[in-house]
């Protein structure tokens, strides 16, 4: 029988363990542009200017054009998914923020946004936000629209830089 005090001392020696390095690399904890923050610096939009229905596209100058084809045709495979339908404004930048830290070892993201058909105005509030968010984060070289089996003008591919 394991009392309590082998168990305290069992998870105060296993709590100050650091994993052991096999291939002899050190890992660092950072993101591409040197540092470990999110990005938090973005403003919130809150009136909608974007119908549901509307295409988006935005992109950097200097990126390839055949990237932007791909993206609009869905030639750029698996991508990891965020669903932000349910989110408020401020829940939605920051769970983004953290999702594209999360995820910037990778090329493209998939966000799903929503077409706001429930709004008052038909204009999206929440796609709105995530196009305006999107402009200002760092990371983002561009994004488009999805294709129709993706969601549509309800989500969006983002292409970001890479990991340098």
């Amino acid at each position: 029988m394991i009392n309590e005090s082998d168990k305290s001392l069992f998870r105060s020696t296993v709590d100050q363990q650091k994993p052991i390095d096999k291939d002899g690399v050190k890992k660092t904890a950072t993101s591409k542009n040197g540092s470990n923050k999110l990005f938090q610096k973005y403003s919130f939009l809150y009136e909608p200017n974007i119908s549901g229905s509307e295409a988006v596209v935005h992109y950097k100058s200097g990126l390839s054009p055949k990237v932007l084809k791909k993206m609009k045709q869905g030639n750029i495979g698996s991508t990891p998914s965020i669903d932000l339908h349910g989110h408020k404004i401020e829940e939605a930048c920051q769970s983004l923020s953290k999702f594209i830290h999360f995820h910037s070892n990778e090329r493209f993201i998939h966000v799903i946004h929503g077409k706001g058909y429930h709004s008052d105005s038909g204009l999206s509030i929440m796609k709105s936000q995530v196009v305006h968010y999107l402009k200002q984060h760092p990371e983002v070289l561009a994004f488009c629209s999805c294709t129709q089996e993706m969601g549509g003008t309800g989500a969006v591919f983002v292409h970001l830089k890479a990991n340098v």
